[in-house]
């Protein structure tokens, strides 16, 4: 029964927003950010959360600005998202700054394949639609969730940009492979992983899980391995690069290991130059009253 009314919840927004005038549809988007930040629900209180630990020296008010900041910048990706199947070539295209857009084009042009890692930050998926607009190759995951109808909706308004979305299951890693052995762009969310699989990694000063995956596809393949950091300009995305160094020296897990840690350290620098475009309202740190998840 809850599936079906988030189902239906979503859907109706799909409608109504792409329907209203743009002014309209966001600012009733930061209506209902600033909504959600009044009734202080449990994702609220885990962004509240988990943006005090990226901002250690925040004062109580700075840290309620930042909530907002935070909540409507969320509101706005799903906005973005309900509005996105009706935007133009142009504004998919020209809204969107890139920094060191190079570590991913040599990479392209040079028949590699290359991974690109990225917190959940800004809007993923424009960028995301801006490459395969440029006629790149991109291939992602997705997780099966519930409602069914959902899930499916969500993977059709992906495919409709461009993107092959794979189901996150055993044989995932060797597709991942031969995509990236085909050339392909290979972009995986990869900012939280709290099950024993996950790689525990220092974040913001305190221990944090993230998943193995592309560091074991960059292992695996010898594809370069970037990091991106998407958050929200007035007009549209910017996208910041970095390139994460593979080791040479240490064992396969040592070399996994570093290599996350590494990632984590670039998603930092994202997360505190612009922290509002971290969309993290789940929990991401593994002290205190943690318990693992098979």
């Amino acid at each position: 029964m809850k599936d079906n009314l988030s189902a239906y919840i979503y859907f109706a927004g799909w409608r109504i927003v792409r329907w209203l005038p743009e002014d309209w549809a966001y600012s009733l988007a930061y209506r209902v950010a600033d909504l959600l930040v009044k009734r202080n629900g449990k994702s609220v209180q885990r962004l509240r959360s988990n943006l005090s630990r990226t901002q250690p020296a925040i004062t109580t008010l700075d840290l309620e600005l930042l909530v907002i900041q935070g909540m409507r910048s969320y509101m706005r990706y799903w906005c973005d998202t309900f509005r996105f199947p009706d935007w133009s070539m142009d504004k998919t295209v020209g809204t969107v700054e890139v920094t060191n857009e190079h570590l991913l084009m040599d990479a392209i042009a040079a028949k590699t394949g290359v991974i690109v890692a990225l917190p959940h930050a800004g809007n993923w998926d424009h960028a995301g639609a801006y490459f395969c607009a440029n006629g790149i190759q991109l291939v992602t995951v997705a997780e099966r969730l519930k409602p069914e109808k959902l899930f499916l909706k969500f993977l059709e308004y992906r495919q409709a940009m461009g993107m092959e979305v794979l189901p996150l299951d055993g044989r995932v890693l060797d597709t991942l492979t031969d995509r990236l052995n085909a050339g392909a762009l290979v972009a995986l969310v990869a900012d939280r992983d709290l099950s024993r699989s996950g790689i525990d990694v220092e974040f913001f000063g305190g221990p944090a899980r993230m998943p193995a995956g592309p560091a074991l596809l960059a292992l695996r393949t010898k594809a370069p391995l970037i990091t991106a950091y998407v958050s929200y300009t007035d007009a549209g995305i910017h996208i910041d690069f970095n390139n994460v160094v593979l080791p040479n020296a240490g064992s396969d897990k040592e070399k996994v290991q570093e290599i996350v840690q590494m990632t984590a350290k670039y998603f930092e620098r994202g997360i505190s130059d612009k922290p509002e475009d971290w969309h993290m309202l789940q929990r991401i740190w593994i002290d205190g009253d943690f318990r693992d998840r098979a």
